[in-house]
């Protein structure tokens, strides 16, 4: 059986995700063949909030090319939104970035 640390990779920190942070969303990129419950469970043990909602998308690999030849593609991932409800505290990886 994995983990909690095994299902939620690392989390994205980008100028969209940094603007959800008010209404209470948050990104991570998770196991590609990780399920809703599944990361719902994990946020909740890792961070000790109450999850309402996870929308999860895989994102695809793209060729990427260096000078002329085209030398492969980007890995394929899986990434989750996931809603905190309004009375749960915030995630303290994110404080600070916005």
């Amino acid at each position: 059986m994995r983990t909690a640390y095994d299902v939620i990779l690392r989390p994205i920190i980008t100028e969209q995700s940094m603007e959800d942070l008010d209404i209470k969303k948050y990104v991570f990129e998770v196991a590609p063949d990780a399920g809703k419950i599944e990361i719902k469970k994990a946020i909740e043990e890792i961070f000790d909030v109450k999850v309402i909602k996870v929308t999860t998308t895989v994102i695809h690999p793209k060729e990427k090319r260096v000078g002329a030849n085209p030398s492969g593609m980007t890995a394929r991932r899986k990434k989750a939104v996931v809603k905190l409800s309004a009375d749960s505290k915030n995630i303290e990886i994110f404080e600070g970035m916005a």
